[in-house]
């Protein structure tokens, strides 16, 4: 099974042909038999896409830590594929890969949506927290990154998709840590695709808003522009399909903080301190 490509983008690697191609990244006509490895599925954002691209035909590698959330959100569908790691353990990511080689003898899409959240200010700045956080949204991610982008180059088609934050688009109070993780994130997936994408590998970095989790959930401040997990599902799916490198949501949301970041500090911190009462 290949990473499905339109006939114009079928070409020997090199400098993207722009002119020809107007996406970004090799559009998805169809999930159909696709192999999509979706590593932080056993909740939320996660677990909604995995689901998703189960209804829509592909075959899908559910990895977290835990493995009777995974079986649950698997429910037994014959296309799926139950592969528990702690991203934090670099041993246990590359055993999951070979696992998932081993079955499917390749891959298309790897989606690493796993990440942690925990509100930090200056006067509760806790270092064993700050390391616990970014062992998990950035060394996890590069664990991940590791284990698949040998096989993506090999194959020289396919696509990996990040799940950073709108958070990590400038400052915002709270976002101590996790914050500079997410802008960490959207670094790498800009540099990612100065490397992948004239190979005809796909890069998504992903930046959702306010979305229903079990993370959100400890929020006790209005979150502006607030959606489901399932909706969010669709707006990623929905972004790899057109082949969008930048994928946001909701727009209403997220294009307001894209712009505000542009402003002078000066009016920034004031329009943000205006808008959040912090």
């Amino acid at each position: 099974m290949m990473y499905l490509q339109s006939p114009q983008d079928q070409r020997a690697p090199g400098l993207p042909a722009r002119g020809r191609r107007r996406s970004m990244n090799p559009p998805v006509p169809d999930w159909q038999g696709l192999r999509v490895w979706v590593i932080g599925a056993s909740t939320g954002i996660g677990a909604e896409t995995a689901k998703l691209l189960l209804e829509r035909g592909a075959l899908v590698a559910l990895s977290a830590r835990k493995a009777a959330l995974l079986d649950e959100v698997a429910g037994g569908h014959p296309r799926a594929l139950v592969l528990p790691l702690d991203t934090t353990v670099h041993a246990q990511v590359q055993q999951a890969r070979d696992r998932l080689l081993e079955a499917w003898q390749g891959v298309d899409l790897v989606l690493v949506v796993a990440g942690a959240y925990v509100e930090m200010r200056a006067e509760t700045f806790d270092m064993a927290v700050v390391n616990q956080t970014l062992d998990v949204n950035l060394r996890g991610v590069f664990h991940c990154l590791d284990s698949v982008l040998p096989t993506l180059l090999q194959q020289g088609q396919g696509g990996v998709g990040i799940v950073s934050s709108v958070a990590g688009l400038s400052g915002l109070p709270k976002a101590l840590v996790y914050g500079p993780t997410k802008a960490a994130l959207i670094n790498l997936c800009e540099s990612l695709y100065f490397d992948l994408s004239p190979r005809n590998i796909g890069v998504y970095l992903i930046n959702p808003g306010f979305v229903e989790t079990p993370a959100t959930a400890q929020n006790n401040f209005a979150m502006p522009g607030l959606i489901s997990a399932g909706r969010a599902a669709e707006e990623i799916l929905d972004g790899i399909r057109r082949g969008r490198f930048h994928i946001h949501f909701p727009r209403r949301f997220t294009n307001w903080l894209r712009f505000a970041r542009l402003l002078p500090y000066r009016w920034y911190f004031s329009l943000i301190h205006k808008v959040t009462g912090l």
